[in-house]
């Protein structure tokens, strides 16, 4: 997800969340689950447990419908660092700095979402749900509450993009120095992202789906500068930026350092989340260099034109890949705990 860059709420933004999974073998609408990860896990602990979650980022999305990027990259941000655990959302202590604090993840919003989801679950059904999954089923409903076809009844009568697997248990530890070694850049090229992914056990379709998760949200000057002047040796632009946008980019950033100048990943419709985003990367116009790598291999770039002609494999695809981020190294079982707060630990 090579995105992470400033984002000054309000309204809330979301960074680019480029990341990179291996191909899933579960059905996305089936009951299926992985390890003990399982659809439907909560349903005799806490059965309104999943309603609870929608019900409040509904409301969050009515007040603000920015408030859907954050919450998809919140799980993102999260899910690449340790895993799943919900350390992204601990806050820092007198002898450790969290990842919340780490200079990749100062522009992260929406924990006042996760908390009202938190502190109603708690009412309900105390010390059950997971932080770790509070912010898988939000980020689920965020991304399916900002896609037409969804809201319109045209995908599932649930309503929800995908199913979400849950039964996930909360880390005890939050690393910022991890976050700045693991979380991927805006100006990673195609090979760093490989790597970075592969370290993780994730692969090259995933790269290509997830990356369309920034057909949401916002970003600012410093996460895309570098590309319009003094690149490389070489080149003053990044060869792979169209000179037009380009030029209309810098008309916007006219100061490297400028964290108030919003640039819409997708211009036009930074809200609505469907396949626009990809037609954008055919034309040199993705708003990261790390967007324009995926041209640069023959799979990603193969992936790229197909999800452009075929939205509904793109959301078909999609579902299948958060899936797979939201195995990377879960706790399950007696690892880890359920937080009473998802900012501490217990």
């Amino acid at each position: 997800m090579a995105m992470w860059v400033s984002l000054l709420p309000p309204p809330r933004l979301l960074l680019p969340l480029l990341v990179l999974l291996l191909p899933v073998v579960a059905a996305v609408h089936g009951g299926y689950g992985h390890s003990n990860l399982t659809v439907g896990f909560y349903r005799h602990s806490c059965p309104d447990a999943e309603a609870i979650v929608r019900e409040v980022v509904a409301e969050a999305v009515e007040d603000d419908r920015t408030v859907t990027a954050p919450l998809l990259r919140l799980h993102f941000h999260d899910c690449f660092v340790r895993g799943c655990d919900a350390s992204v959302l601990l806050n820092s202590t007198k002898n450790n700095t969290a990842e919340k604090d780490a200079k990749p993840n100062h522009t992260l919003d929406a924990f006042d979402v996760i908390d009202t989801i938190k502190e109603k679950l708690e009412k309900k059904c105390p010390r059950t749900v997971s932080c770790a999954d509070i912010l898988a089923i939000a980020a689920r409903d965020a991304v399916s509450l900002a896609t037409k076809v969804v809201t319109k009844g045209e995908w599932r009568k649930d309503g929800n993009l995908y199913e979400v697997e849950t039964g996930r248990r909360d880390g005890r530890e939050s690393s910022a120095k991890e976050a700045a070694v693991h979380l991927p850049d805006s100006f990673d090229g195609i090979l760093k992202l490989i790597a970075r992914f592969k370290s993780k056990g994730l692969g090259l379709k995933d790269l290509a789906v997830l990356s369309g998760a920034h057909a949401l949200g916002n970003s600012h000057c410093p996460s895309m500068e570098k590309r319009l002047r003094n690149f490389t040796a070489q080149y003053d632009m990044d060869p792979t930026l169209d000179t037009a946008y380009a030029a209309t980019l810098k008309q916007q950033c006219t100061k490297p350092e400028d964290n108030e100048t919003e640039l819409a990943m997708v211009p036009g419709s930074s809200t609505t989340f469907d396949a626009t985003y990809y037609r954008l990367v055919t034309e040199k116009k993705g708003l990261f260099h790390s967007d324009e790598a995926l041209l640069s291999n023959g799979a990603t770039r193969m992936l790229v034109y197909s999800y452009m002609r075929s939205e509904r494999r793109f959301f078909s695809d999609f579902g299948v890949s958060m899936l797979n981020m939201g195995r990377v190294d879960v706790l399950t079982g007696r690892d880890g705990e359920i937080r009473r707060r998802c900012a501490v630990v217990n």
